[in-house]
């Protein structure tokens, strides 16, 4: 289950489609071009096991590229486009690639690379190359399309977004497995999704993540198409869905906050009768716009729980969520203990640790010390998140350890806090973080953006207190609020914390790495 199968059978069928440009680029194309990148890795050397690393935007080379270092038997790292070049450098520098890609439109970025990254033996551009890189383009150009003489399953090799401190490479082993053996995630989306060769897959978010690019690698397996956004725009994702008839999609729930706050008329225009499944990960979802999307699209959420380190998933469809709302499901390959400091199982009901008892391997490229963080003694590893499972087995998240605010000797974790916030109809996006406080050590603190900043101000301020202490406990309503324009959230819907908790703390120097 790779491009070329589908090549052979349908080569004129679009593999997938840019939303922006509308440029459509078939399974031939991309088992042609996926061949010249294969064959340029072969030519400059690269061995099974290997690494290259690329930091592009949504473009139309980004697939090729995946599948060249895919069907190479190659790691590759697909790096955020948003770092800057230092975080760049050091993720190059730590996943050991031999080879880097980017773009002309990350030219200033390429600039900031130049004289670093010494392990590196070549450098590419896609687009006009700027100094220190070769073209793309032209190095690919003079290769045959033809599949290399040995073709094996690489794998990606991803790096955490770094919201709490410097990114992780998450390593999975990889086998001499010939080419065209189906991920687990094939197996996913064939049986939860019921995916086929007649889906259009829709995806709203950098490809560079996890679960974009994920999904969408594991779509173009089975031989769907795919709808690419440059870049997320909640009317232009309505649009798309009813233009191209799309009846598998992925969100996160900052998507979903988006949607639900377009103009009544603006979301009732389009069609999404098509959907069959909107998947949505990445960060709990509050419970009232989970309802209004279900109320909105129909009983076609379905929501999973997992990480990069696939160490655990656990998922549930609309009506298992209708049923058990607020949780993120039960787990399918995996066990789930809920432990203590003292890694020690709690009862149902009780708020811990989340771990995943199953038999896959990962470490954490070059940091023995987070891989070993990341185990109990008894060898059951965690994201970091804390939840508790109910009398039935279903998982609820209660937040990440990291973010939890302790005021007085109460734990508090600031999930709760967000997802009333975030209800309100003038609040567009909210972070709760602790922040100090002389007799309780930390107090909790919003920082809201606003539909409309004109609306700011102390009457707002008031009105939200008053929201939060009709539908929350006292402890863990904020003390005070501030208003900014834009909170520092990655594209893929993750909140960089760390970057609000420094400023409050009078740091400046602070990095997402």
């Amino acid at each position: 289950m790779y491009p070329a199968v589908h090549a052979e059978k349908t080569p004129d069928k679009p593999a997938f489609i840019m939303a922006g440009s509308g440029r459509v680029i078939t399974y031939k194309e991309l088992d042609e071009r996926s061949n010249q990148g294969a064959q340029l890795f072969q030519k400059l050397g690269l061995k099974h096991g290997d690494h290259i690393a690329f930091c592009m935007e949504n473009n139309e080379e980004f697939f090729p590229l995946a599948w060249a270092a895919q069907r190479s038997g190659l790691y590759y790292t697909t790096i955020s486009s948003q770092l800057t070049a230092p975080e760049v450098e050091y993720i190059v520098d730590d996943c050991e690639a031999k080879v880097f890609i980017t773009s002309q439109a990350k030219a200033e970025l390429a600039l900031g690379l130049e004289g670093k990254c010494p392990n590196l033996t070549a450098r590419y551009m896609v687009g006009t190359p700027t100094a220190g890189f070769e073209s793309w383009e032209g190095a690919l150009s003079e290769l045959p399309t033809d599949p290399i003489a040995e073709e094996w399953e690489g794998a990606p090799m991803l790096y955490s977004s770094g919201t709490t401190g410097r990114p992780k490479g998450v390593k999975h082993p990889i086998e001499k497995e010939p080419i065209g053996k189906p991920s687990p995630l094939v197996g996913v989306i064939l049986g939860l999704y019921h995916a086929t060769e007649q889906s259009v897959y829709l995806s709203p978010a950098p490809l560079y993540h996890a679960a974009p690019l994920g999904f969408t690698m594991a779509f173009l397996r089975v031989g769907a198409t795919v709808v690419v956004m440059e870049r997320f725009d909640a009317a232009a994702s309505l649009a798309l869905i009813e233009k191209y008839r799309v009846t598998h999609s992925q969100w996160v729930p900052t998507m979903f906050v988006r949607m639900t706050k377009l103009p009544e008329d603006e979301r009732a225009h389009h069609d999404v009768s098509s959907l069959e499944v909107a998947i949505h990960a990445a960060a709990p979802c509050p419970i009232p716009v989970k309802e209004q999307m279900i109320d909105w699209w129909g009983p076609v959420l379905y929501e999973y729980y997992a990480g990069t380190e696939g160490n655990g998933f656990c998922a549930i469809n609309s009506e298992e969520w209708l049923a058990h709302k607020g949780s993120v499901g039960r787990p399918l390959n995996a066990i789930v203990h809920i432990m203590n400091d003292a890694f020690e199982d709690l009862p149902a009901g009780q708020e811990g640790g989340i771990y995943f008892e199953s038999a896959v391997k990962f470490e954490y490229h070059n940091a023995p010390e987070k891989t070993a963080d990341s185990r109990s003694p008894q060898g059951y590893t965690t994201l970091g998140d804390v939840g508790y499972v109910d009398e039935d087995g279903w998982l609820y998240l209660t937040d990440r350890k990291a973010h939890m605010i302790i005021s007085g000797g109460v734990n508090i974790y600031p999930q709760e806090t967000e997802n009333a916030l975030i209800t309100h109809p003038k609040v567009a996006d909210v972070a709760v973080i602790g922040v100090p406080n002389e007799d309780f050590g930390e107090e909790v603190k919003a920082v809201v953006q606003l539909i409309d900043m004109a609306n700011a101000g102390p009457e707002l301020v008031e009105e939200l207190m008053e929201w939060c202490r009709e539908r929350i406990a006292k402890v863990k309503c904020p003390r005070s609020i501030d208003f900014e324009a834009e909170l520092p959230r990655h594209p893929t819907g993750k909140l960089y914390k760390r970057l609000l908790k420094d400023r409050y703390m009078g740091k400046t120097d602070s990095r997402i790495v």
